[in-house]
Parts: structure tokens; sequence; C-alpha cells
């Protein structure tokens, strides 16, 4: 059975993943609207990526027979100065999803949770990779800032991202 604190973390969760989706959707639209479509493709993935990381939350929930609680959804920014300050932000932000993921995993290491460690182990992973790829994102645009060509080149690469199903979720059907 799961303990009430780490149900109640994880119900904070899910608010905080789909929060971490509805902002990335923004930035997917905002750099649409600034004329970046492999920008928007990128964004558009990582807002697929954090329902599909809400979900699994959700699904995990249920199979532990505590029930989901939904949350308001707080506003997000709908507009940034550049594409580098969206990945800034990207990275600042996935930090502190770690943080929060670190957090559940506290709890359930103190609560000897071990089905529910087991499953946090996952998105320990999965933060190590958002990181690595928003860090990978702002060198990326760095390098090619004030270069035109470079912009649309690397814009043209990131429009062939496509979304994969997590794991957890691809096993769970």
């Amino acid at each position: 059975m799961i303990s009430q604190n780490l149900h109640n973390a994880i119900n904070a969760q899910v608010n905080a993943e789909l929060w971490s989706a509805y902002l990335y959707l923004a930035m997917s639209l905002d750099a649409e609207a600034k004329g970046y479509k492999g920008v928007a493709n990128w964004f558009y993935v990582q807002f697929q990526e954090e329902q599909a990381h809400a979900r699994i939350f959700m699904n995990y929930l249920n199979s532990r027979d505590a029930k989901v609680e939904l949350l308001p959804i707080e506003a997000v920014p709908s507009a940034w100065d550049s594409v580098q300050d969206m990945f800034r932000q990207t990275l600042e932000h996935e930090k502190k999803v770690t943080s929060l993921i670190n957090n559940l995993a506290a709890i359930a290491n103190e609560d000897r949770d071990y089905a529910s460690i087991n499953r946090i182990v996952w998105f320990i992973d999965e933060q190590v990779e958002e990181e690595e790829s928003a860090r990978e994102m702002i060198d990326a645009f760095d390098a090619v800032e004030g270069n035109k060509y470079g912009m649309y080149m690397l814009d043209k690469e990131l429009a062939t991202r496509v979304y994969n199903v997590p794991a957890p979720l691809a096993t769970a059907e």
C-alpha cells in the first residue's frame, strides 16, 4: 500500500508533469509563430512526452489502488525573446523537475516502498536525459547564434524529431 505522503506527492507530480506539458506546448506555439517550425516540433514532442509522464504516474497510482486527484494547472509564459531563451528556461525547468523526482524517491525510500522506488528510478534516468538534451540544444543554438544559415539548418534538423512512446506506457498496453 502506498503511504498518504507519497500518494499526495505523486498527485502533485502529475500536476507538475501536466504543467510541463503546457509549458512546452506554449514554447512550441511561440516558436512556430516566430517561424521556427523545427523548434516548434521539438517542443511539441516535449509536450507529448510530458503528457506521457503524467499518464505513467496516473497509471501507477491506479495500479496501487490510490486515487488520482487532478489539480488546477497554473498559467505558463506564452512568449520568449529567443530560441536560446526557450532552451535555457527548459534546462532550468528540468532541473526543478529533477528535484521533484528526487523528492519522490526520498519519500519512497523513507517508506521502504520498493515498488514505488522501482517506478521512480525510471524517472530519475529520464531526468538525466532531459537535462542533457536541453544542454545540447543550448550549445547547438549558441554555436550558430548570428548565423542565419546555421539557424536554418538546425531548425530543419529539429523538424525530424519524432515522439516515441516511453517504455512504461508501451509495456502497459
